[in-house]
């Protein structure tokens, strides 16, 4: 019963020392500071905001839950010990790549990573100074920095499939011929928080075998965790789902050949740095094929004469609630044929309060919706294209 008291008492310890942590607090002043800058590019280019502030965090919190329980099930039940040191050393790695507002840079192939490196050269570098002890980042666990990097990138794979179709972020940049193209983000940033143990505290082994990743102590206490990732790729010759799933999968595999890295370290330790160089050159060489794929493709998102591309759907907007998908292409309004936003527009101030549009799927297909435009719409047709935006006040 004592050792059940125990326990509690030091998960809620562990949970309140959580909320100590600045990473915590840095994490939600990253998350407005970035969706600020967007929104502030959004209304330049297509004059309105399209997704709300805590949009690049909004929907991650149920997978980063569920991450942080499996992966705290793994870290507790393995009994991996992390000093306080490198928990610190993660936050501030994690805290000065930030800086650079670049969400890539949180991805834990380059967070963990470095961090990982710090670590290991941190004996050389103390040794050939007298400003600071020797003893600061003494008892790196390298075996189980390795376990967290690896799983964390099957985490962040994860987060990445995580995208529905109109879930992207539109942003515009000049073409090769000087002329305004559509393009996507694939954008996302969380917080996941995942308990391990550190040394010195009430709990004391529980088995043979238990601590089984450890840096030597004998009674350890727990701490909540919490790791911010994030990543940002952008998308200009396809559409952002199909982006999704390329990506997805080789770093879904790259986490897994990390994972058995990380877990043969427990018997050869040079392994562990064998998953880390694994882990940085193959996220590395994801990222490299993507680009060099975008880049060699026609942009997808120009204007044609097909009919009105979709580059965006604003959320609660009647385009919204009528399903109307990114990429898709609008070729006839109330019968009538545009392949022009002015087109658009004066078809649209025929039709009054109500319309019907013919639209063309990625896939060929044509399917048709219809509806009346409300006052409580907001005045918002709610469709964005790579030359502007469509809105219902526009007709007035």
């Amino acid at each position: 019963m004592n050792v059940v008291q125990t326990w509690l008492m030091e998960l809620a310890s562990g949970i309140g020392k959580f909320f100590l942590n600045p990473l915590v607090y840095w994490t939600l002043f990253l998350s407005m500071v970035v969706g600020y800058k967007r929104i502030k590019k959004e209304r330049q280019h297509f004059g309105l905001k399209i997704f709300d502030i805590f949009s690049e965090w909004k929907n991650t919190w149920p997978l980063s839950i569920i991450f942080g329980v499996v992966i705290s099930m793994i870290t507790i039940g393995a009994g991996l010990v992390v000093s306080k040191d490198t928990i610190i050393l993660l936050a501030v790695v994690t805290i000065l790549l930030s800086l650079s507002m670049r969400l890539t840079l949180l991805s834990p192939v380059y967070t963990i990573g470095i961090t990982f490196l710090l670590l290991l050269l941190a004996p050389v570098v103390l040794e050939n100074q007298s400003f600071i002890t020797m003893d600061l980042l003494n008892g790196a666990n390298f075996t189980g920095l390795s376990l967290l990097f690896a799983l964390l990138i099957v985490a962040e794979a994860f987060l990445l499939k995580r995208h529905n179709r109109n879930g992207t972020f539109p942003d515009m940049e000049l073409g090769r011929r000087g002329t305004w193209i559509g393009i996507h983000h694939i954008k996302k940033m969380t917080l996941i928080p995942f308990f391990v143990l550190i040394p010195s505290g009430p709990l004391t082994s529980i088995a043979s075998f238990w601590p089984y990743i450890s840096v030597g102590d004998d009674s350890y206490s727990l701490v909540l965790v919490p790791f911010l990732m994030g990543f940002d790729h952008t998308v200009r010759s396809e559409l952002p789902e199909k982006a999704v799933n390329r990506l997805a999968y080789p770093l879904r595999i790259l986490g897994l050949a990390v994972l058995l890295l990380s877990a043969g370290s427990m018997f050869i330790g040079w392994l562990a740095l064998a998953a880390i160089v694994t882990g940085i050159i193959g996220r590395e060489f994801i990222n490299f094929k993507h680009r060099r794929f975008d880049q060699s493709k026609a942009p997808f998102f120009t204007q044609n004469a097909r009919g009105i591309q979709v580059l965006a759907v604003v959320p609660g907007t009647p385009a919204d609630r009528l399903g109307i998908l990114v990429g898709e292409t609008i070729t006839k309004v109330n019968g009538k044929k545009i392949d022009r936003v002015e087109q658009f527009y004066y078809a649209l101030q025929d039709s009054g309060a109500f319309f019907k549009l013919q639209i063309r799927g990625d896939n060929g297909e044509v399917r048709f919706v219809q509806s009346a435009l409300y006052e409580e719409d907001h005045h918002e047709l709610g469709i964005i294209t790579a030359v502007g935006h469509l809105r219902e006040s526009q007709l007035a």
